[in-house]
C-alpha cells in the first residue's frame, strides 16, 4: 500500500522559486532602487562643487571677478607644484596625520579594551568617554588654545611646577611646539571614536575562541596577540583608513591654534589661503583638487594593500 504524498506550501500556493540568477538580479535592483536618493543627494551636495572644483583648477579664476575666468589648462597646477610652501603643507599634513592616527589608534585599542571588560560603572564610563568627542573642534581647540597660552596657560604652569620646563613656551608660535600641540588637542579629541569603533568591533567577537583560548591555558597577552589583534585586523582597517581621511584634510584645529601660520600649515589652510587671502581661486582649487587626489590615492592604495594582506592571511 503506497502513502499518498503530501503537496508542498509552494504546490499549494501556485507559487515558484526563482533560479539564482534571477534572484540576484532582483536584490541588485532593490539595492539600486533604495540607493538612488542618496545617490541624488551626494551628487547635488558633494559632486556638483567637486566638479566646480576642477573646473576651476584649470582656469585663471580670481575671487574679484569669477565671471572673466578663462581656460589655462594646467597653469594653475603648475604653480601650486612649484610653490615651496605647498610641499611645506603636504609635508605638516603627513607627519600630522600619520602621527596622530596611530596615537589614536593605539591609546584607543587601549580604552576599548578596558571599556569592553565588565566592571560596575561600565556604562558611566563609556558615555564619559565620549566626552571629548561630542565637543565641537572649534570650541575645543579654542579651550586648548588657553590652556597652551605662554603667558596664562594651565600646561606651561603644570610642566613649569614639576620642573619639566625652566621657562614658558610658546606652544602654538613656534612651528615644532604648535604642531605637536596640535596632535595632542587632535588626540584627546579623536581617541574616544577610535575606540567607539574598536569597541564596537569586540563586542561582535565570538565567545567560545576566548574559552577555547583559556582551555588551552593561554594568558591575557597571548590571548591578545594571537587571538583579538588578528580578528581586529579588518575593523582596524576600516577605523584607520576613517580618521586618516579626516586627518590629510584638517583645517580647523590648525587655524584656530596656530592661526594659519604658514610654518604649520595644512594641506587645506594653503587651499583657504589661496582662494581667499590671495583671491587665486584657480590656483586654490588646484591645490583642492590635488588633495582630492592624494587623498583618493592613499585610500586606494591602503585599501588594495590591505585586502591583498587580509586575504593572504585567510
Amino acid at each position: 500500500m503506497t502513502r499518498p504524498t503530501t503537496p508542498t506550501a509552494g504546490a499549494a500556493t501556485g507559487a515558484t522559486e526563482l533560479p539564482p540568477s534571477a534572484l540576484v538580479r532582483e536584490r541588485t535592483r532593490a539595492a539600486w532602487l533604495f540607493l538612488t536618493p542618496t545617490l541624488v543627494a551626494m551628487a547635488l551636495v558633494a559632486g556638483w562643487p567637486l566638479a566646480r572644483t576642477f573646473w576651476f583648477a584649470f582656469s585663471d579664476a580670481n575671487l574679484t571677478d569669477m565671471a572673466a575666468a578663462q581656460f589655462v589648462g594646467l597653469a594653475s597646477l603648475q604653480s601650486v607644484l612649484e610653490d615651496p610652501d605647498w610641499w611645506t603643507t603636504v609635508w605638516t599634513t603627513f607627519r600630522f596625520a600619520l602621527v596622530s592616527v596611530s596615537l589614536e589608534t593605539v591609546l584607543g585599542l587601549i580604552i576599548a579594551l578596558a571599556l569592553n571588560a565588565k566592571f560596575p560603572g561600565r556604562g558611566m564610563l563609556r558615555a564619559a568617554v565620549l566626552v571629548p568627542w561630542a565637543i565641537p573642534t572649534v570650541v575645543s581647540a579654542r579651550m586648548w588654545a588657553w590652556m597652551f597660552n605662554d603667558i596664562y596657560g594651565v600646561i606651561n604652569a603644570m610642566f613649569l611646577s614639576v620642573g619639566l620646563i625652566s621657562e614658558p613656551l610658546a606652544w602654538t608660535a613656534e612651528p615644532e611646539l604648535s604642531l605637536l600641540a596640535v596632535v595632542a588637542v587632535d588626540v584627546w579629541k579623536t581617541t574616544p571614536f577610535m575606540a567607539l569603533l574598536i569597541l564596537a568591533a569586540l563586542q561582535m567577537l565570538p565567545g567560545d575562541i576566548y574559552e577555547a583560548a583559556k582551555i588551552d591555558g593561554a594568558g591575557p597577552i597571548r590571548v591578545f596577540f594571537q587571538v583579538t589583534l588578528p580578528l581586529l585586523k579588518g575593523p582596524l582597517m576600516v577605523a584607520v583608513i576613517f580618521r586618516m581621511l579626516d586627518a590629510l584634510r584638517v583645517f580647523d584645529i590648525f587655524f584656530v591654534l596656530t592661526g594659519g601660520s604658514t610654518d604649520t600649515m595644512p594641506m587645506a589652510g594653503y587651499s583657504r589661503q589661496r582662494m581667499f587671502e590671495y583671491q587665486e581661486i584657480g590656483v586654490g582649487s588646484a591645490s583642492a583638487a590635488l588633495l582630492f587626489v592624494i587623498i583618493a590615492l592613499f585610500t586606494t592604495v591602503y585599501m588594495v594593500v590591505g585586502r591583498v594582506k587580509l586575504g593572504g592571511e585567510a
